[in-house]
């Protein structure tokens, strides 16, 4: 079991208003995959969105990748987290390496240094998958084992990587995610319930029919269908997206968010109780404020993706609870609406992911811009590389440079 701290950074340079250009939307194409027609995109120049993204990706480069665990070695420090190196933070620098590729011609050595650090620290539980934790030492801690989000995200990263490198060179990209990929289906999915578990501990007691939200990620099942041939993920897709709509009806009828953590997985899902894991289990927190973004960019993409209409439900919400002000967003609220006791200020977790589901929303323009403008007026902070990850990800993807395995 562990408990990743999400620190609440207040960024207080994350101030909302409408970005003053009479211009068009961009073209729904910049170095990535095309996104449907009717896609929005921020009111401003490809040159400016680059620019935006270039801003902040060199701002993670220089702030949270270290070469401090080998020779070869690259890992992705996260100084907001339990430990100084986490599994997801690994897979986000994997992803967001390969997704740079046309742009930074150091991006497959951070890319191939990052998948030496994750190949050093195996699972004890199961060798192909990711020891979720490491210390200040480059050491394995506590209890040495996977965790799922971090293997999905590992696993899609070598994906893309076969995509923009190819996997003739010195890794064999695809085989890698092939070899990942076989060890998630074998010990993160419950095979009963078609769900992700939270981890290869996570197959007993209480955690055996649970999920994190977070971790349907509908476009990553899709690429492991793609690349394995094994209709085994379209099932997990399929099941996730229906869990999703049944959790918007019947515990957030008026906003379309779900909770962190999911439970009963094996009936009829259900947000999880209060204390079942980390902080904020059964309402919208640190875990589901990625939510957003990861159904969002399935309805960008994917022709009839049910994500499209989820996450419109939640951009209809956000806008009427926040008047049309970004500013407003807070860090965390239940699934009715109410902010999180004890949450204030933004984070960029929550603001950012939303401009993602205002993409799906060709109504939206306005307020797409509002939320460009306060994501890119944001001061990244040095202590939180999950908010910037996750900014780097989201500008990736307005800018159009977001690659579709």
């Amino acid at each position: 079991m562990r408990k990743t701290v999400r620190t609440a950074l207040a960024a207080a340079a994350l101030t909302a208003g409408l970005i003053a250009t009479t211009a068009p939307a961009a073209a729904a194409t910049a170095q990535g995959t095309p996104y449907l027609p009717g896609v929005l995109r921020p009111s401003v120049s490809q040159s400016a969105q680059d620019a935006a993204l270039a801003k902040y990706y060199d701002y993670w480069k220089k702030n949270f990748l270290t070469t401090k665990c080998g020779a070869g070695t690259y890992a992705v420090k996260a100084p907001d987290a339990d430990h100084a190196f986490v599994a997801e933070g690994q897979g986000y620098g994997m992803t967001i390496a390969a997704m740079m590729a046309g742009k930074d011609s150091q991006a497959r050595t951070v890319f191939d240094g990052i998948l030496k650090f994750v190949k050093a620290h195996p699972s004890v539980i199961d060798k192909d998958l990711h020891a979720a934790e490491q210390d200040e030492n480059c050491k394995s801690v506590n209890g040495s084992d996977a965790a799922t989000d971090g293997d999905l995200e590992i696993a899609y990263g070598l994906l893309l990587a076969d995509k923009v490198w190819g996997s003739g060179g010195s890794v064999n990209y695809k085989a890698e995610a092939l070899r990942i990929i076989k060890a998630i289906k074998r010990s993160e999915v419950n095979p009963d319930t078609k769900f992700m578990r939270l981890a290869d501990w996570a197959d007993s007691g209480k955690y055996i029919n649970s999920s994190r939200s977070s971790d349907w990620m509908p476009g990553h099942l899709r690429a492991f269908e793609k690349a394995t041939g094994d209709s085994f993920w379209g099932q997990v897709r399929t099941r996730q997206e229906k869990a999703v709509t049944q959790l918007q009806q019947q515990y957030a009828p008026k906003t379309g968010l779900i909770p962190d953590f999911v439970v009963n997985t094996n009936s009829t899902p259900k947000p999880a109780p209060d204390g079942f894991l980390e902080d904020h289990d059964p309402h919208y927190g640190y875990n589901a404020c990625r939510d957003p973004w990861r159904l969002g960019v399935d309805g960008i993409t994917v022709s009839g993706s049910p994500a499209q209409g989820q996450v419109r439900k939640m951009n209809t919400w956000i806008q009427q609870n926040t008047g049309g002000n970004p500013a407003k967003i807070t860090s965390g609220y239940t699934l009715s609406g109410s902010k999180l006791p004890g949450e204030t200020g933004q984070h960029p977790c929550f603001t950012a992911s939303f401009a993602i589901a205002a993409m799906n929303d060709p109504g939206s323009q306005a307020w797409l811009d509002k939320l460009w403008t306060s994501i890119t007026a944001w001061s990244p902070n040095a202590k939180d590389y999950y908010g910037t990850g996750i900014t780097v990800q989201v500008l990736i993807i307005l800018s159009g440079n977001y690659v579709a395995v």
